[in-house]
Protein backbone atom coordinates (compact mmCIF):
# COMPACT_ATOMS: atom_id res chain seq x y z
CA UNK A 1 0.00 0.00 0.00
CA UNK A 2 1.74 3.15 -1.37
CA UNK A 3 -1.10 5.79 -0.84
CA UNK A 4 -4.44 5.37 1.33
CA UNK A 5 -7.30 8.38 1.38
CA UNK A 6 -6.39 11.24 4.00
CA UNK A 7 -10.01 10.93 5.53
CA UNK A 8 -9.43 7.41 5.73
CA UNK A 9 -5.96 8.05 7.52
CA UNK A 10 -7.16 10.64 10.03
CA UNK A 11 -10.11 7.85 10.65
CA UNK A 12 -8.09 5.15 11.18
CA UNK A 13 -5.33 6.57 13.25
CA UNK A 14 -7.79 8.24 16.32
CA UNK A 15 -7.56 11.91 14.99
CA UNK A 16 -11.13 11.82 14.57
CA UNK A 17 -14.08 10.12 16.17
CA UNK A 18 -15.67 8.87 12.63
CA UNK A 19 -14.86 8.65 9.28
CA UNK A 20 -17.86 10.79 8.38
CA UNK A 21 -15.95 13.74 10.74
CA UNK A 22 -12.78 13.42 8.99
CA UNK A 23 -14.46 13.85 5.59
CA UNK A 24 -16.22 17.01 7.10
CA UNK A 25 -13.05 18.71 8.11
CA UNK A 26 -11.50 18.11 4.50
CA UNK A 27 -14.73 19.18 2.97
CA UNK A 28 -14.35 22.81 5.25
CA UNK A 29 -10.88 22.98 4.39
CA UNK A 30 -9.47 21.57 7.73
CA UNK A 31 -7.11 19.46 6.25
CA UNK A 32 -3.55 20.01 4.58
CA UNK A 33 -1.30 18.09 3.26
CA UNK A 34 2.55 19.30 2.73
CA UNK A 35 0.66 23.01 3.34
CA UNK A 36 -1.84 22.47 0.79
CA UNK A 37 -5.16 22.07 1.28
CA UNK A 38 -6.68 18.25 1.09
CA UNK A 39 -10.19 17.38 -0.26
CA UNK A 40 -11.72 13.92 1.00
CA UNK A 41 -10.40 12.17 -1.79
CA UNK A 42 -6.91 13.08 -1.73
CA UNK A 43 -3.96 10.36 -0.83
CA UNK A 44 -1.00 10.55 1.86
CA UNK A 45 1.90 8.80 1.93
CA UNK A 46 4.27 8.01 4.34
CA UNK A 47 6.46 11.44 5.50
CA UNK A 48 3.99 13.83 4.73
CA UNK A 49 2.73 16.40 6.57
CA UNK A 50 -0.49 17.19 7.56
CA UNK A 51 -2.21 19.52 9.42
CA UNK A 52 -6.13 19.30 11.06
CA UNK A 53 -7.55 22.58 12.16
CA UNK A 54 -10.01 21.01 15.20
CA UNK A 55 -11.92 22.70 17.39
CA UNK A 56 -9.87 26.49 16.94
CA UNK A 57 -6.31 24.63 17.37
CA UNK A 58 -3.98 23.93 14.47
CA UNK A 59 -2.64 20.06 15.26
CA UNK A 60 0.51 19.28 12.79
CA UNK A 61 1.48 15.39 12.21
CA UNK A 62 4.28 13.38 9.78
CA UNK A 63 2.90 10.60 8.25
CA UNK A 64 4.75 7.27 9.40
CA UNK A 65 3.18 4.70 8.14
CA UNK A 66 -0.45 3.86 6.87
CA UNK A 67 -3.15 0.98 8.16
CA UNK A 68 -5.89 -0.38 5.83
CA UNK A 69 -8.55 -0.05 8.75
CA UNK A 70 -9.01 1.53 12.19
CA UNK A 71 -7.03 -0.42 14.90
CA UNK A 72 -6.78 0.36 18.78
CA UNK A 73 -5.04 4.20 20.14
CA UNK A 74 -1.67 2.09 21.40
CA UNK A 75 -1.78 0.62 17.93
CA UNK A 76 -2.32 3.78 15.79
CA UNK A 77 0.28 6.04 18.10
CA UNK A 78 3.25 4.80 15.77
CA UNK A 79 1.95 5.34 12.68
CA UNK A 80 2.14 9.10 13.23
CA UNK A 81 4.31 11.78 14.56
CA UNK A 82 2.48 14.80 16.41
CA UNK A 83 4.93 17.70 15.54
CA UNK A 84 2.44 20.29 16.95
CA UNK A 85 3.88 23.29 18.05
CA UNK A 86 4.51 23.42 21.86
CA UNK A 87 2.65 26.35 22.42
CA UNK A 88 -0.23 24.93 20.63
CA UNK A 89 -0.34 22.12 22.98
CA UNK A 90 -0.12 24.69 26.00
CA UNK A 91 -3.15 26.56 24.08
CA UNK A 92 -4.82 23.54 23.93
CA UNK A 93 -4.23 21.88 27.63
CA UNK A 94 -5.34 24.88 28.99
CA UNK A 95 -8.47 25.16 27.21
CA UNK A 96 -9.28 21.11 28.01
CA UNK A 97 -8.09 21.44 31.67
CA UNK A 98 -10.52 24.87 32.09
CA UNK A 99 -13.40 22.65 30.38
CA UNK A 100 -13.31 20.07 33.32
CA UNK A 101 -13.47 22.66 35.63
CA UNK A 102 -15.15 23.75 38.93
CA UNK A 103 -18.22 22.31 38.09
CA UNK A 104 -17.42 18.97 37.55
CA UNK A 105 -18.69 16.77 40.25
CA UNK A 106 -17.11 13.48 41.35
CA UNK A 107 -18.28 10.17 39.64
CA UNK A 108 -20.94 8.06 41.19
CA UNK A 109 -22.04 11.42 43.18
CA UNK A 110 -25.07 12.32 41.00
CA UNK A 111 -26.72 15.35 40.08
CA UNK A 112 -26.24 18.14 43.14
CA UNK A 113 -28.81 18.62 45.19
CA UNK A 114 -30.93 22.13 45.52
CA UNK A 115 -28.81 23.37 48.17
CA UNK A 116 -25.72 22.96 46.47
CA UNK A 117 -27.10 24.06 43.61
CA UNK A 118 -27.65 27.67 45.11
CA UNK A 119 -24.33 27.40 46.89
CA UNK A 120 -23.01 26.84 43.04
CA UNK A 121 -24.97 29.83 41.84
CA UNK A 122 -23.70 32.06 44.83
CA UNK A 123 -19.91 31.15 44.18
CA UNK A 124 -20.02 31.83 40.60
CA UNK A 125 -21.86 35.15 41.17
CA UNK A 126 -19.61 35.91 44.18
CA UNK A 127 -16.07 35.20 41.55
CA UNK A 128 -17.98 36.84 38.84
CA UNK A 129 -17.57 40.23 40.91
CA UNK A 130 -14.63 40.24 42.96
CA UNK A 131 -12.94 39.48 39.50
CA UNK A 132 -10.71 42.85 38.84
CA UNK A 133 -11.24 43.24 35.59
CA UNK A 134 -14.72 43.89 36.02
CA UNK A 135 -15.70 47.56 36.02
CA UNK A 136 -18.63 49.24 37.11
Amino acid sequence: MESVRVDKWIWTVRLSKSRTVATKYCKENKVKINTLVAKPSSHVKPGDTIEIAKQGFNFLFTVNKLLKSRVSATLAQPCYDNITPEEELNKYKSWFIGKAGAERRQKGDGRPTKKERREIDEYKINSFLLDDDFDE
